[in-house]
């Protein structure tokens, strides 16, 4: 009898969640290197861990390879009394303190060969000098993939020495549930939602010409949409009115590009089009029900950071079924399952509890 052996994929890029519980199980025994284009999220992995790992037993250190000298990291300085040399180490690494170290070397690949040679110390050995790290100590690094075009190489001895992944860009939906939960706007979030091509990547073999939101590295482009970028237009939306039109597209223009400014702002002009959540939870089965898909949506997600009790939310879902839209029921109660603030509500939901039994929730991770 054949067996039916599972294939493999051994070159999946990683989310950044994955790279998160990567160092969480692993990273006091080994040390990992990721690596991913501009702007996705790499640094995040570091805030994440913070917040899992806490304050009581551990140093928290980010250290940009891109912006340090090696006399930053440690310093051989005369001792007046012996006329020898010894080795100080940076209070950047928190030598004084006995707390295990979680350290994050960012942007690895771009720091010159000298600070290379003391990070492979520091990734490897947990090393500084005659300095060695508090057992149980996490050191992992992060930088932008080789074809990205934007930093160096490391050393060959270095990267046969550590485990190096590539981290991909989240899906929409991912961004959408952390944009939730950072508390970003509703207008924002839309977009996104409405124009999934700003999550869209080179790696994946589009085309400049196909794609004018995204990084390429042959265009070198300073401004363009990444998940980065597109969090620091939030301001700028909603201040929008009190910058005015003109200001405000060139604002987001300067963060993103032109193209894809242009097409926040039909996302922006939907202001009459919405219905206010509180008009909805007061007439579910009368309100009306607009006609445009982005001002459902953006209605949807002022649902989602505004829905208090199970009352509300029946309600509102009851608004939802008389938009008769599947995709944008399942983008509803995903999101739901995925916000902090109203999944401990949505759980307990009967037509949530029917939604997921019928296996429509996927865990993003």
């Amino acid at each position: 009898m054949a067996i039916k052996r599972e294939t493999v994929n051994f070159n999946n890029a990683i989310s950044v969640m994955e790279a998160f519980r990567l160092v969480m199980v692993n990273g006091d025994r080994k040390t990992y290197y990721f690596q991913g284009e501009p702007g996705i999220g790499k640094s995040s992995i570091h805030y994440m861990l913070r917040d899992a790992l806490g304050d009581d037993e551990y140093d928290h250190i980010y250290l940009d390879w891109s912006l340090i000298e090696y006399g930053e990291i440690s310093l051989r300085a005369p001792n007046r009394d012996t006329g020898e040399l010894e080795l100080y180490i940076s209070s950047l690494l928190k030598p004084k303190s006995n707390k295990k170290k979680l350290i994050m070397i960012d942007e690895l690949d771009k720091g010159d060969k000298l600070l290379q040679k003391l990070g492979t110390r520091l990734l490897l050995d947990h090393v500084v000098g005659s300095w060695k790290l508090p057992a149980g100590s996490r050191v992992f690094a992060t930088g932008n993939l080789v074809t990205d075009g934007v930093g160096n190489s490391i050393l060959a001895h270095t990267s046969n020495r550590i485990t190096t992944m590539n981290i991909r860009k989240p899906t929409v939906d991912e961004w959408l549930a952390w944009a939730s939960n950072a508390g970003l706007s509703s207008e924002l979030r839309t977009f996104v939602a409405m124009t999934p091509s700003v999550m869209a990547s080179y790696t994946d073999g589009i085309r400049p010409e196909d794609n004018a939101h995204v990084f390429f590295p042959v265009h070198r482009t300073k401004q363009f949409a990444s998940p980065r970028s597109l969090a620091a237009c939030d301001p700028d939306i909603i201040n929008r009115h009190k910058l005015g039109t003109s200001l405000t597209m060139a604002a987001l223009a300067g963060t993103v590009g032109a193209a894809t400014a242009h097409l926040m702002s039909a996302v922006l002009s939907l202001s009459d089009e919405i219905v206010l959540t509180a008009d909805v939870l007061a007439d579910p089965d009368g309100v009306r029900v607009p006609e445009k898909q982005a001002a459902l949506l953006q209605m949807m997600f002022n649902a989602i950071d505004t829905l208090q009790t199970q009352d509300e939310l029946s309600k509102f879902m009851r608004f939802l079924d008389r938009t008769k839209s599947a995709e944008l029921q399942s983008v509803f109660f995903t999101m739901a399952m995925a916000s902090k603030r109203l999944s401990p509500i949505a759980t307990k939901n009967q037509k949530v509890a029917e939604w997921l039994a019928a296996g429509n929730y996927k865990l993003l991770t």
